[in-house]
């Protein structure tokens, strides 16, 4: 029993870095019906941005506040500069989708150029050595921060969707486009800070994931990997759906790991995704996306 706490709060804490990255992939797909395929890459300039800022020497919370401002305004960028003009040009869903792989691979050159390839440790006020004891269970000082932040962070965002006039709009602009228009909301904005948020969110991530992990260009590509499966898994047009997912692989992950072998970890946790999927095409808390014509 004190194995599988262990286990199960260890995969906790994971899960709540999935669920970060699958919110943000679930909140553009709600928004735009576009899987972005550039997000673990904006999460990893970011990520580098933090590590720069602390090589000069910058308190690392006001470089973590710059770090996730300079994700979201990447991101806002690459939707105004890029997916309006595409838009515009009445650029397929499918276009729209390879225009965000191509800001991938080129957010990955500039990374590699700048941030070089050689894995670093990324210092961070949390560490992952220091331990606290929960009766028989023992969780890092950085993996309880993690947890916290991670879960922290997604009520919050869920609150923002669900409880504001802001997360209103949001929330009209991803159910009708042309309603929304005709109400007056302005619908280019909305999108733009949802691409924005979903940055935010996937920067978050990284910034806690970097202390665990050594730092690269490629250190997110299993992560959003992981966030994709787990957006999937709870739906992908679904908030809390996105939330549970994580939870859900974060925990059979580390239950596999534990339990099994480390090398059927990934495989037992895409084992579950498949099950859940021939039951339910849509997802745990899913709903299917039915167009307006």
């Amino acid at each position: 029993m004190t194995q599988f706490l262990q286990y199960a709060i260890s995969g906790l804490a994971t899960g709540s870095i999935y669920a970060l990255v699958a919110l943000g992939l679930a909140l553009i797909y709600r928004s735009t019906r576009i899987l972005n395929f550039a997000h673990g890459d904006i999460t990893t300039a970011g990520t580098f941005f933090a590590f720069t800022l602390l090589g000069l020497n910058l308190h690392w919370g006001l470089a973590f506040i710059l770090a996730l401002l300079f994700g979201s305004a990447l991101a806002i960028v690459f939707y105004f500069s890029v997916l309006v003009p595409a838009q515009r040009r009445e650029a397929t869903q499918l276009g729209q989708i390879i225009l965000t792989l191509g800001l991938g691979l080129i957010l990955q050159g500039l990374v590699s150029y700048f941030g070089g390839t050689v894995p670093q440790s990324f210092p961070f006020p949390l560490s992952d050595t220091k331990i606290y004891r929960i009766g028989s269970v023992v969780i890092s000082q950085l993996s309880l921060g993690t947890f916290g932040i991670g879960l922290f962070a997604s009520l919050l965002f869920y609150l923002l969707v669900q409880k504001t006039r802001l997360g209103l709009a949001m929330r009209a602009t991803s159910e009708n486009l042309p309603a929304a228009q005709t109400m007056g909301i302005p619908t280019r904005s909305i999108l733009a800070l949802s691409w924005g948020l979903a940055a935010l969110l996937g920067v978050l991530a990284g910034l806690f994931l970097a202390p665990a992990l050594l730092l690269d260009p490629f250190f997110m590509l299993e992560p959003f990997l992981k966030g994709f499966a787990a957006a999937i898994l709870g739906g992908l047009n679904s908030l809390p759906g996105a939330i549970v997912g994580g939870l859900i692989l974060g925990v059979a992950e580390s239950l596999a790991g534990g339990f099994v072998s480390i090398a059927f970890k990934n495989t037992f946790a895409f084992l579950i995704i498949i099950l859940v999927l021939l039951v339910r095409p849509e997802g745990l808390l899913g709903t299917e996306f039915k167009e307006r014509v």
